[in-house]
């Protein structure tokens, strides 16, 4: 097979095309431009070399977002070393654990989470080397059976060979966001990141060297590591990238102080700017927000395109396809739709026999096929076997509709779909109604059993600021908008809900909330 390798694709024929003093990255007022970044690759091979981590072996990856994870990353991938980034929000045991199911023998962390190495290295007996990033101290007397190797203090960065991987070659894992508790490895192939690119990026946002990338969503998640990584390198245009938890004042400030023109959040980001009163001429530079992770609810569409005077697309992705695959486009968006198949995927519904779901407006389990697909779960056979068919189709376990006009819309999770009176129940829908409502930030409906076992619809809501919801007054809200089995039950206000690393309401722990009060 023909030679590739993602690492060198996204950064090296920049400089190799006379591209190499353009700026790649933006972070904290620091440029690093194409050249600068292609020799912090070098260095990175060099210390993995240096170390003893082969071809084919993992590298965990616990980094803030700054220079050094694009580094890291893509330093691995040139060399043929298989990263794995993980959730810079999971404690040391946590991510002990992903490591050790990894099989990770190299870890590179930030120093501001030095203080997890010891309960790392204790909980994953494979680990040998860690290579800290930042401040050498953040270590200093730290004893652990790994040997410690600071990243300042390794200056080698002469030019490296690029390994001789193809497209279908291993190149990475992210471990499933874990929305239903237990996380899994996701492998990627090298020719994956392009493929994304070429299909969403170049097709749907028609991205461009001129492009100058903002996410909210973090590198660590297939969402973020688009976004930030692989569009911005791919057409040779510039990440800015944010080290720091996202927070509202934060990214109104990075917004003004970068002009971006492409905007990438979460729904629930997005509901949060909005509650933060910012001036519409902020977003004077941004040419479109796309949003994904949760669906988007269309009140919050209309308001935050109102608020940015540019298109909002919504979309849906997942870990399994590495990125977005249906979506809103830039001529046309649907509020409360995830929009139409992305050029180069299929999507079709399926029953629970496994039949095509082909009338319009008919719920099915949605599957997609696509080139970005990954090639399955790391020592997860059963799992990989109801997930990815033989024939390319990925089971994504959404409930979807399509329109007969080809608009496709989420229903919920499978796991998350409602049954109350008999008939099926879209917590998707019924959270939209009560964002309808003003003083609604954020909602999330799930199941329950009443006290004669039967389910039930359960809201959970977070106020907007500077404002009280009164439940009453939302049931009475909930009642003149939809059937009257679709109505929440019950209504729980609280200050925030339960989310994954990457943004994804934990349904799962909201409905062992009810169980354990019940």
């Amino acid at each position: 097979m023909t030679k590739y390798n993602a690492g060198a694709w996204l950064v090296d024929r920049h400089v190799a095309g006379g591209r190499g003093d353009a700026v790649a990255i933006r972070c904290e007022g620091r440029s690093t431009t194409y050249a600068a970044l292609q020799r912090a690759l070098w260095r990175v091979q060099s210390l993995l070399k240096g170390i003893g981590v082969d071809a084919g072996e993992r590298v965990a990856v616990v980094l803030r977002d700054d220079e050094d994870f694009p580094a890291i990353f893509l330093g691995a991938l040139r060399s043929g070393i298989i990263p794995v980034p993980l959730s810079t929000m999971l404690k040391g045991p946590a991510l002990a654990e992903i490591i050790a199911d990894a099989g990770a023998k190299a870890l590179a962390i930030s120093d501001v989470f030095a203080a997890a190495v010891p309960e790392i290295v204790a909980g994953a007996p494979a680990l040998e080397h860690v290579v800290l990033c930042g401040d050498p101290a953040a270590l200093a007397g730290v004893q652990v059976a790994a040997q410690i190797h600071p990243f300042a203090a390794h200056t080698a960065a002469d030019p490296a060979p690029v390994a001789a991987t193809t497209a279908e070659s291993p190149a990475f894992w992210l471990y499933s966001s874990g929305t239903t508790g237990v996380p899994k490895g996701v492998m990627h192939r090298h020719g994956d990141l392009q493929a994304t690119y070429e299909t969403y990026a170049r097709q749907v946002l028609r991205v461009g060297a001129e492009d100058r990338f903002l996410s909210v969503a973090k590198l660590f998640f297939a969402f973020g590591l688009g976004n930030a990584l692989t569009f911005p390198f791919a057409a040779g245009g510039t990440a800015i990238l944010h080290p720091d938890p996202p927070r509202p004042a934060a990214i109104a400030a990075l917004i003004a102080a970068e002009a971006p023109t492409l905007f990438f959040s979460s729904p629930g980001f997005c509901a949060a700017l909005l509650d933060a009163g910012l001036d519409p001429a902020l977003f004077a530079s941004v040419r479109a927000t796309v949003t994904a992770g949760e669906a988007l609810p269309a009140t919050i569409h209309d308001r935050f395109a109102a608020l940015t005077g540019s298109p909002v697309l919504d979309g849906i992705g997942s870990t399994e396809l590495l990125h977005i695959f249906i979506s809103n486009t830039l001529e046309a968006q649907t509020p409360g739709s995830s929009g139409e198949v992305v050029p180069g995927y299929e999507a079709e519904l399926r029953d629970a026999d496994g039949a095509l779901v082909t009338a319009a407006d008919t719920p099915g389990f949605l599957f997609v096929r696509g080139p970005s697909a990954a090639t399955g779960y790391w020592r997860r056979p059963e799992a990989t076997a109801a997930a990815f068919r033989d024939d390319g189709w990925v089971r994504t376990g959404d409930v979807y509709v399509r329109s007969a006009d080809d608009r496709w819309t989420f229903l919920g999770r499978n796991s998350d779909m409602i049954k109350a009176g008999g008939i099926w129940v879209s917590p998707a829908e019924v959270e939209n109604v009560l964002l309808g409502h003003p003083t609604v930030l954020e909602a999330a409906v799930v199941g329950a059993r009443d006290d004669k076992g039967l389910e039930t619809v359960v809201a959970f809501v977070v106020a907007v600021a500077d404002a009280a919801i009164d439940p009453q007054a939302l049931m009475q809200h909930a009642r003149r908008e939809v059937a009257a089995f679709k109505r929440p039950r019950r209504i729980e206000v609280v200050d925030a809900l339960p989310k994954t690393a990457t943004g994804k309401i934990r349904r799962f722990e909201l409905r062992a909330r009810l169980e354990r009060s019940s």
